[in-house]
């Protein structure tokens, strides 16, 4: 497994807006969406690209194209939701699937309530969404769902991730990498991360 903290520039500023207490859904919605789509330009660096002749107005060239069709977009629900449309804008063919997990406040264990994605083949190339890479729990336990499928390319996007969520992930999947926009400080007693920027979900919703 590999960590990739996405830094860049425009990130770092649309992040910061973000954390802010005072960030109301709205622009929180928007901001989830546009760093999705760039942290995704990153992400699918790795996807198979093949050949392709096109005729430009002068003459024939060689050009390439990418099948989006074996791409498979995940979200954690509720907040994973949120980046679907940041990836959807880069990859409009791609298959969209819907894991329901939350974690048990008392537990932090993984409480799985909903579980529905297209079919996996080898050539799949799988990226799952949470805004938030906190214990790993549910990051773990969607990503041994969707292997058990059939799953073998997967790739995990996050905003913010934790190094306890991290090596939580590492340790249970070392063969999925994981793309952030920030790799924040610690967990607190209650597995919030920190500073972070509170519960996304909430935040996307107003739930709180």
């Amino acid at each position: 497994m590999m960590l990739h903290v996405v830094d860049h520039p425009l990130i770092k500023h649309k992040l910061t807006i973000m954390r802010k207490k005072e960030t109301g859904p709205k622009e929180f919605r928007e901001l989830l969406r546009e760093i999705t789509l760039l942290i995704t330009y990153e992400a699918t660096r790795h996807i198979e690209v093949y050949e392709i002749e096109v005729e430009t107005p002068l003459e024939k060239t060689k050009g390439y194209y990418i099948n989006d069709k074996d791409i498979v977009v995940i979200p954690i629900l509720r907040a994973g939701l949120g980046m679907v449309d940041g990836i959807l804008e880069l990859l409009p063919n791609a298959s969209v699937g819907h894991i329901g997990i939350y974690r048990d406040p008392e537990t932090l264990r993984a409480v799985d309530y909903y579980f529905k994605t297209p079919k996996l083949h080898d050539k799949s190339e799988i990226f799952i969404l949470d805004p938030m890479l906190a214990t790993g729990v549910s990051a773990i336990d969607a990503i041994g769902k969707v292997k058990e499928l059939g799953g073998k390319r997967i790739t995990f996007i996050s905003l913010i991730a934790s190094p306890e969520g991290v090596k939580a992930l590492e340790e249970a999947h070392p063969d999925v990498d994981i793309y952030t926009a920030s790799l924040d400080r610690e967990l607190n007693n209650h597995g919030y991360i920190l500073p972070g920027l509170g519960d996304a979900g909430d935040r996307l919703y107003r739930t709180k």
